[in-house]
């Protein structure tokens, strides 16, 4: 990890993001993605989230958020809701086209006359049967709901790449259907597109309709045209209480196609079929349609990380540890008692800091001379320390850190993690290489100090910030402290 400009000052997602369905979308998918392929390592992360003063739920979602950034999930997540609006926008445009198409094939091109039975099924026959069986499916499970919802999210997972990527709607889908939404949703958006297709098709009709002339028709050989005029005034009877008007019993009775009516008939048959179309397929999907966007917004509204879920369940532990004991279990032991006990690490958020890493004894720690203005951090000899070093800078991250580090030892892969683990809570990383004054210890020490450089530039570190004169590393911390 190279030194760079901490992070730690970004705020983290918490129960007010502003965005709470996706931070609830990383969490499941973090969540998801662990279950598949095990736990991340989150050491770092779940430091930083324990300095939140909020609940277990909202350490999650924060922990969530911050798995996601570092593991390039974020963009994936993002990048599926763009791709998922497109396919969206693209299904809109097939209805607005689709409803377009149906209403000039139920009229036709006004060279033969209309038959309003064939015209009423052609309009309104599919989308009545799907509205029953959207009715229907109340008294199944959610997750049996079909229809455009389940096609818009066939084709999303088709977009889907990887197997991180095939885990993106996967988790939404666990989100919504925890939520109660799902079903609701997918409602919402079959409704929409139905609505978007009748609305196509009325504007087509109202076009065509203003602009040629037709004749409207009823044709039988099995039925009476008294049935052909109780089946026509039983249709028309809600939309005539509604304000549209409906041909009287002499106009249907004459509308055989043996009979010429007048225009004034032809426009009563017009606006019957515009009336049946607007009350019996707009309003019910209008109305369908606000209830399932109004039931979707309400369950996710209420989104809520339930802690006993498995994969999130572990984290109790680890994100609200038990108190610790603060009595004396055992004397303490000479032998393994810290060479230099560790000062209070409080307020170091844009401070230098300076520590040593692992210093043996006969290296002078602290060095003589180090101004008030900076903050000496002890020296990390067990991890105890190490984690309390590192939890006070993941409150706020120091303006300059300076790593003291034995030159004659071999920087072994241990070190340099923990080098770069303490440098991204740093706005600037030095290591401080210290050389023994024997003249012969020298010798040895600039191999390895050697060894060390080479270490360090290849993890990132400026050429600038590895120091190894005795006088250097004070000058280099006040350069950077105003």
């Amino acid at each position: 990890m190279p030194p760079s400009p901490s992070r730690d000052s970004e705020p983290l997602a918490g129960p007010a993001a502003p965005r709470p369905l996706r931070a609830h979308w990383l969490a499941e998918l973090i969540r998801l993605r662990e279950t598949h392929w095990g736990p991340l390592d989150d050491a770092d992360a779940v430091r930083r989230v324990r300095q939140l003063d909020t609940d277990l739920p909202s350490r999650i979602l924060a922990r969530a958020d911050l798995l996601a950034q570092r593991e390039n999930l974020t963009p994936m997540v993002d990048a599926w809701r763009r791709s998922a609006r497109g396919i969206l926008a693209v299904l809109f445009v097939l209805a607005l086209l689709s409803g377009i198409g149906v209403a000039l094939g139920a009229l036709g091109d006004g060279s033969r006359p209309v038959n309003v039975l064939w015209a009423l099924g052609a309009l309104l026959g599919l989308h009545a049967l799907t509205f029953l069986l959207w009715l229907a499916s109340f008294l199944l499970r959610p997750s049996a709901v079909t229809g455009l919802g389940r096609l818009w999210l066939w084709a999303t997972r088709k977009l889907s790449r990887g197997p991180d990527g095939a885990l993106v709607p996967q988790a939404l889908l666990n989100l919504l259907a925890r939520a109660g939404a799902l079903r609701w949703l997918f409602g919402a958006i079959s409704h929409l597109l139905w609505l978007t297709a009748l609305c196509a098709a009325l504007a087509a009709l109202l076009a065509v309709l203003s602009t040629a002339s037709y004749r409207f028709i009823w044709a039988t050989t099995l039925l009476a045209p008294d049935t052909f005029v109780g089946l026509t005034q039983a249709i028309g009877w809600l939309p005539a209480h509604l304000g549209f008007p409906m041909p009287d019993a002499a106009i249907i009775r004459a509308s055989d196609g043996a009979q010429t009516l007048s225009p004034d008939a032809q426009v009563q048959w017009s606006l019957w079929l515009i009336g049946v179309l607007v009350v019996y397929g707009i309003l019910p999907r209008l109305l369908a349609g606000t209830l399932c966007v109004a039931a979707a917004l309400r369950a996710l509204r209420h989104l809520r990380v339930d802690p006993l879920l498995a994969g999130f369940s572990p984290l109790r532990d680890r994100l609200e540890p038990p108190a610790q004991s603060t009595g004396i279990d055992r004397p303490v032991d000479p032998l393994h008692e810290p060479r230099v006990r560790g000062p209070a690490l409080a307020g170091l958020a844009g401070q230098p800091v300076m520590l040593g890493l692992e210093l043996p004894a006969d290296l002078a720690w602290p060095p003589a001379g180090v101004p008030d203005g900076i903050r000496l951090a002890g020296n990390l000899d067990t991890r105890e320390e190490r984690n309390r070093v590192l939890d006070a800078l993941a409150q706020a991250a120091a303006s300059r850190l300076l790593i003291a580090c034995d030159a004659r030892q071999t920087p072994d892969r241990g070190t340099l993690s923990l080098i770069a683990e303490l440098s991204a809570h740093a706005q600037t990383t030095g290591v401080w290489l210290i050389t023994p004054p024997s003249p012969d210890e020298a010798s040895g020490a600039g191999t390895r100090a050697a060894l060390w450089r080479e270490r360090l530039l290849a993890l990132g570190l400026a050429a600038d910030a590895i120091l190894q004169s005795p006088a250097a590393p004070l000058a280099w911390l006040e350069s950077g402290h105003g």
